[in-house]
C-alpha cells in the first residue's frame, strides 16, 4: 500500500548517503528535581559547564545517543547502566514512549479491545520528537508530553526539560526516520532473543499498564511481532552498535562509555580564559547605565567598600543602593502615554508600564539580597532563580540549578547579581534566560558594582542587553578580583566565609 511504502520510505534512509554537516548547538538539563535516581546511586543532573563561546553564541553540541531495538529488549536498563557508567551530570533520559500521537475516539476504542497498533510508525508523532530533541541541542527548554499507557492518552500536565551534556532517546523507532537519524551521534541496537522479550512485556503490561494476559498475547501476535519483523529488525544495519543480549552485555555497554567520554572531552571549552583576553580597551557601551555619583551615592559606596565596615552597615547601605539601582532601572523600561482622571474630575497625561510583566531572575546567592529591593518597588513581581557555581578543577562557571516562572519569554527580566568581574557568570544567566526565549532587549543586568572586562563581555557577546550598575571598577588583579572593589560581598553580607566553589555574585571568579 501507498502508507507502507511512505513508511518504508522513512524507515530506510540510504545507508551510504553523506551526512549534511550540522550546525553547532547546544544542549542542557533541567528535570523536575535536579537529580537522576539509578538503581545504585542518585547522580545530581547539576554543574552545565558553558555551552557557548565568549562570543556568547552556541558553540557545544549535546552529544545525543540513539538507543533503538524491540519492545521490552531492556532498552531503558541499558540506558541506566550507561548514565551510571558515564558519572558525567546533565545527562537527559527522553522516551519515545511519551510521544504517542493523540488518538481519535474511534482509536481510542480499538485501543481498549487491543485492536490498535502501537507499534507502527504512524502511531508515533515524529514531527514533535524532531522538534523536541532539536530544541534540547540548542539548550532551550522543552515541554515532554506525559502519556497514560492505561487510558492510552496524554496526560493535561507536560514534563519539562532543558537540554543536556547527553541526551538519550530509546524507543523502538528510534531509527525509524531519517531527519531524526542525522539529530543521533550515536545509534545502538539492543538486539534480544524474541522470547525474552516477550516475557518481559507479559509481565510489564500485566503489572504496570492493567492489562490481562489474552489482551496481551493478541496485541503482541497481532501488531507487535509483525512489527518487529517488518519496521524495527531491519534498522539494525544502521545502528553502530549492536549490544547482544541487552544489558547483560557489559563489554559493549563499557566500550560505548569510553567512545562518549572522547567524544566529551573534544567538546570542553575554556570561556573565562577568552573573556580575560577579549573585547577589552575598548570604549563602555551605549548599553550600559550607570547611577549618576551623587555626593550621597558616593557616600554609600565609601561605606560599603570600606573594610572596617560593620556587617550591619554594610547590609544597610547595601541595601539603599540595590534600591536606588533597581528604581533607576525600572524607569529605564518602556512607557505608553496613558491619560487618568483625578479626583477633582480633570484628566492627567501620565504614563504606564507598556510591557506585560517583570521577571527578577536572582543569580543565587548573593544576587537574592537584591530581591526585597525589587519586591518592595515592583507589586506582584515574579521570581526566579539560577545557581552558578565555579568548578574548582577548571575554573569555569557551572549552572548547577535554575527554576524559572512559567511564560516568563514574554516578561521583561531583571537579571540580579552583586558584583560581575569577568562577566562569565553573568553571560552564562544570560544564555540561560535566551535559551527559555526571553528576548535579548528584554533583559537588564544589574549589578552594584561591575569591572570594565565583565561590562566589554556581556556587552560584546548580548549588544542588547541593558547593563545597569551604580559604579564600574577599571581594574581586576589576576585572580580576576575587582580593583578596588568591594571584597567577597556575599559573606560580608551573610557574614560567612563563602566554600571555595562559590560564584553567587561571581565571588569565585571575582569579587
Amino acid at each position: 500500500s501507498n502508507s507502507s511504502a511512505e513508511s518504508l520510505d522513512r524507515l530506510y534512509p540510504a545507508v551510504g548517503s553523506t551526512k549534511a554537516p550540522r550546525k553547532r548547538t547546544t544542549s542542557q538539563c533541567k528535570s523536575e528535581p535536579p537529580l537522576l535516581r539509578t538503581s545504585k546511586r542518585t547522580i545530581y543532573t547539576a554543574g552545565r559547564p558553558p555551552w557557548y563561546n565568549e562570543h556568547g553564541t552556541q558553540s557545544k553540541e549535546a552529544f545525543v545517543i540513539g538507543l533503538g531495538g524491540g519492545s521490552a529488549s531492556g532498552k531503558t536498563t541499558v540506558a541506566t547502566m550507561i548514565i551510571e557508567a558515564l558519572d558525567v551530570p546533565w545527562v537527559v533520559l527522553l522516551s519515545m514512549d511519551s510521544f504517542y500521537k493523540v488518538l481519535t475516539k474511534q482509536q481510542q476504542e480499538q485501543a481498549a479491545s487491543n485492536d490498535f497498533n502501537f507499534d507502527h510508525p504512524d502511531a508515533f508523532d515524529f514531527d514533535l520528537i524532531i522538534a523536541t530533541l532539536k530544541k534540547l541541542k540548542q539548550g532551550k527548554s522543552v515541554k515532554i508530553p506525559i502519556y497514560d499507557f492505561t487510558t492510552h492518552s496524554r496526560k493535561k500536565e507536560w514534563k519539562t526539560l532543558y537540554g543536556a551534556n547527553v541526551i538519550i532517546f530509546e524507543g523502538i523507532m528510534a531509527f525509524a526516520d531519517k531527519e531524526l537519524l542525522k539529530l543521533l551521534d550515536l545509534k545502538i541496537f539492543v538486539d534480544t532473543d524474541s522470547d525474552i522479550r516477550l516475557v518481559r512485556r507479559l509481565r510489564r503490561d500485566i503489572s504496570e499498564r492493567g492489562r490481562d494476559i489474552e489482551g496481551v498475547i493478541k496485541q503482541y501476535n497481532k501488531f507487535v511481532k509483525p512489527a518487529f519483523d517488518q519496521y524495527i529488525q531491519p534498522t539494525m544495519r544502521l545502528a553502530d552498535i549492536v549490544v547482544p543480549r541487552g544489558s547483560g552485555n557489559t563489554v559493549a555497554i563499557d566500550l560505548i562509555v569510553q567512545h562518549v567520554h572522547s567524544q566529551l572531552e573534544e567538546r570542553e571549552l575554556s570561556v573565562r580564559a577568552a573573556l580575560a583576553s577579549a573585547h577589552q580597551c575598548h570604549p563602555l557601551p551605549q548599553t550600559l547605565s550607570v547611577l549618576k555619583s551623587t555626593p550621597q551615592v558616593r557616600g554609600m559606596h565609601t561605606i560599603i567598600r570600606n573594610k572596617e565596615t560593620s556587617r550591619d552597615e554594610f547590609i544597610f547601605y547595601s541595601k539603599r543602593l540595590m534600591r536606588l539601582l533597581i528604581e533607576h532601572a525600572l524607569s529605564l523600561l518602556p512607557f505608553q502615554s496613558c491619560t487618568v482622571q483625578t479626583p477633582q474630575g480633570h484628566d492627567y497625561e501620565g504614563r504606564t508600564y507598556s510591557g506585560k510583566q517583570i521577571t527578577g531572575v536572582s543569580i543565587l546567592r548573593a544576587g537574592e539580597t537584591m530581591e526585597p529591593a525589587l519586591r518592595a518597588v515592583c507589586k506582584d513581581v515574579r521570581i526566579g532563580t539560577i545557581l552558578i557555581q565555579t568548578n574548582c578543577n577548571t575554573g569555569e562557571p557551572e549552572l548547577h540549578y535554575l527554576r524559572l516562572p512559567k511564560d516568563i519569554s514574554e516578561d521583561h527580566v531583571i537579571l540580579m547579581d552583586c558584583t560581575v568581574s569577568t562577566g562569565a557568570a553573568a553571560m552564562m544567566a544570560v544564555r540561560v534566560l535566551l535559551d527559555h526565549d526571553v528576548p535579548e532587549d528584554k533583559i537588564f543586568l544589574l549589578s552594584l558594582l561591575m569591572a570594565e572586562m565583565g561590562v566589554h563581555s556581556v556587552a560584546y557577546a548580548f549588544p542588547r542587553v541593558k547593563i545597569i550598575t551604580t559604579a564600574v571598577d577599571k581594574k581586576v588583579n589576576d585572580l580576576f578580583r575587582i580593583i578596588p572593589g568591594i571584597g567577597n560581598f556575599g559573606d560580608r553580607y551573610f557574614g560567612t566565609d563563602a566554600p571555595p566553589d562559590w560564584s553567587d555574585d561571581e565571588d569565585a571568579l571575582s569579587t
